[in-house]
C-alpha cells in the first residue's frame, strides 16, 4: 500500500492511496481462509471446500469488502502515525473508475485536520462571582405570589354579575334532542368562569349570571369528543346558579404554608429564601460562565477548520432567520447566507468548542449514564404519555444523544476551570444581577 501526501496548507491535508491487486487479492483468501471451516458444499464435507472453488463462489462478493477495509485500515493507520485528527469525515472517493478486477485501486482523501490547542494557564484567569441574598422584600413578594396561586372565593354582593375568573356555584341538566344523558347533570358544581374545564363555549354563556338566575347554555360537543353518543351532538344545559363568588388570595400564615408542605410560615419562608438564592446563583453561575469565555477566547488563538466554521456559522444564519420569521416552521425557504457578524460568531463558538474539548479530554471529564439518564428524562417530560418511544428514540440515534451530552460535558469542563480560577465574590443586589443575566440575552 502506498500513500502520496498531495496537500499540506494551513490545516487542509490531502493524499492519495493506491491499494494493490496483490494486497486486496491477499485480502480476500485471508476472509476465505477465515470461513473455510464453517462452509458446506455440496459434494464435500464441510470446512473441506478447496480454496480454488471457494474464490470462484465467493470472491467475487468478498472484493468489495475486501476494498473497504483495506482502505479503512489505511486511513486510520495514517491518523494513528501521523497524529491528526479530522475535523469532519474525510472525503474519500476512488479515482480510477474504470477500475477492473485484477487492477490496482486509486483513492483520493482529503480532510480538515484539527489544531493544535495551546496550552492555556488556567490559574491566571480572574473571575468575578455574584453573590445575592434573599431579602425579606424578595421573599415576600415570592410568598405574595404562592397565595394568589393558592387563591379562594368568597361570595359577591347579592346581585352582582358573574365575572371571567370568577366561581359559580351550580346545578345543571344536559339534554340532547330533548332527553337527558348519563354523566350530563351535577348539583352544587363549582365552576371557574375562564378555566376551560368545560366544553368550548360553556363557561362564555355563563359570564354575566347573578346568583338564582336559571339559563339555559347551548353549545355543540365537539367532533372528536371522548364520548361517541355526544360527539357532534347539539346540547342544551339548563344551569341554575346558586352563588356567584369572587377569587381572593390565600392568607398568608401557617394554614398556607402547611398547604406547600412545611411545617409553619417561619419554615415557608427559609424554603423560599433558599430556593430564591438557588436561583440567584444559577443566573450568577450564567454570567461568570460567559466571562470565563471571555477571558479564554482573549487568551487563546490558533487556526480553525474552514468547514467548521462555515457550518456553524450556517447553523447560526439559519437559527436567527427562523427566530425573525416564528410564522415559518418548516425548512422550505431558500438557502440563507450568512453575514460577517454570523462568522465572527460562528469562529468564536468553534474556537471555544475546540479549547473546552481539549481541556475536557486532558482532565478525563466525562459525562457519566446516570447524567445521560437524567438529561433524557428531562427531555422526556416535554412529551408525556410518550416517554418511552422517546427513550427508545434517543437510544437509536447517536446524533441526538451527542446533542444531549455535549452541554453536560461543556457545563463540567467549566466547573473544572472554575476550580483552578481565581474567583472573587461580589456580593450585589437581585436588580444588578438581574441586569447582567439581560446582558447576556442581549449579546
Amino acid at each position: 500500500m502506498q500513500v502520496t501526501e498531495t496537500l499540506n496548507e494551513g490545516l487542509k491535508r490531502g493524499y492519495n492511496i493506491v491499494v494493490t491487486a496483490a494486497e486486496l487479492d491477499d485480502k480476500v483468501n485471508e476472509k476465505l481462509t477465515e470461513a473455510q471451516p464453517d462452509i458446506e458444499m455440496k459434494g464435500f464435507r464441510k470446512g473441506k471446500v478447496p480454496m480454488a472453488l471457494l474464490k470462484k463462489q465467493f470472491g467475487q462478493r468478498l472484493l468489495g469488502e475486501a476494498m473497504q477495509e483495506t482502505i479503512d485500515s489505511a486511513m486510520n493507520k495514517h491518523f494513528e502515525d501521523s497524529g491528526d485528527r479530522p475535523a469532519l469525515q474525510p472525503q474519500v472517493k476512488m479515482t480510477n473508475e474504470d477500475w477492473k478486477e485484477g487492477d490496482d485501486v486509486h483513492v483520493e482523501m482529503s480532510y480538515e485536520a484539527l489544531p493544535e490547542i495551546p496550552e492555556v494557564d488556567l490559574k491566571s484567569i480572574t473571575l468575578e462571582k455574584m453573590v445575592v441574598k434573599a431579602d425579606d422584600a424578595a421573599v415576600d413578594e415570592a410568598l405574595k405570589s404562592l397565595a394568589e396561586t393558592a387563591q379562594d372565593f368568597k361570595a359577591r354582593r347579592k346581585g352582582s354579575k358573574a365575572k371571567d375568573g370568577d366561581q359559580i356555584v351550580i346545578d345543571f341538566v344536559g339534554k340532547v334532542d330533548g332527553e337527558a344523558f348519563d354523566g350530563g347533570s351535577a348539583e352544587d358544581y363549582p365552576l371557574v368562569l375562564g378555566s376551560n374545564s368545560f366544553i368550548p363555549g360553556f363557561e362564555d354563556q355563563l359570564v354575566g349570571v347573578k346568583a338564582e338566575e336559571v339559563k339555559d347554555v347551548n353549545v355543540t360537543f365537539p367532533e372528536e369528543y371522548g364520548a361517541e353518543h355526544l360527539a357532534g351532538k347539539e346540547a342544551v344545559f339548563t344551569c341554575t346558579v346558586k352563588e356567584v363568588k369572587e377569587p381572593v388570595a390565600a392568607e398568608i400564615d401557617d394554614e398556607l404554608a402547611k398547604k406547600f408542605g412545611a411545617e409553619d410560615l417561619a419554615a415557608l419562608k427559609a424554603q423560599i429564601a433558599e430556593r430564591l438564592e438557588a436561583e440567584y446563583s444559577g443566573a450568577a453561575r450564567a454570567v461568570m460562565k460567559r466571562g470565563l469565555l471571555d477571558a479564554l477566547d482573549a487568551k487563546v488563538k490558533f487556526d480553525l477548520p474552514p468547514s467548521l466554521v462555515e457550518a456553524e456559522a450556517k447553523q447560526i444564519a439559519h437559527q436567527l432567520w427562523h427566530e425573525e420569521n416564528p410564522e415559518v416552521h418548516d425548512h422550505n425557504h431558500g438557502e440563507i447566507e450568512p453575514t460577517e457578524e454570523h462568522t465572527k460568531l460562528a469562529e468564536r463558538r468553534v474556537r471555544l468548542g475546540l479549547l473546552l474539548a481539549e481541556l475536557g479530554q486532558k482532565a478525563k471529564v466525562e459525562v457519566t449514564d446516570a447524567e445521560m439518564t437524567q438529561a433524557i428524562m428531562n427531555q422526556a417530560r416535554q412529551y408525556p404519555g410518550q416517554e418511552r418511544q422517546f427513550f427508545e428514540f434517543i437510544q437509536k440515534n447517536a446524533q441526538m444523544q451527542q446533542q444531549l451530552r455535549a452541554p453536560i460535558f461543556e457545563d463540567k469542563v467549566v466547573d473544572y476551570v472554575f476550580e483552578l480560577a481565581q474567583i472573587n465574590e461580589k456580593e450585589v443586589g437581585k436588580d444588578e444581577l438581574q441586569k447582567a443575566v439581560e446582558a447576556l440575552e442581549e449579546e
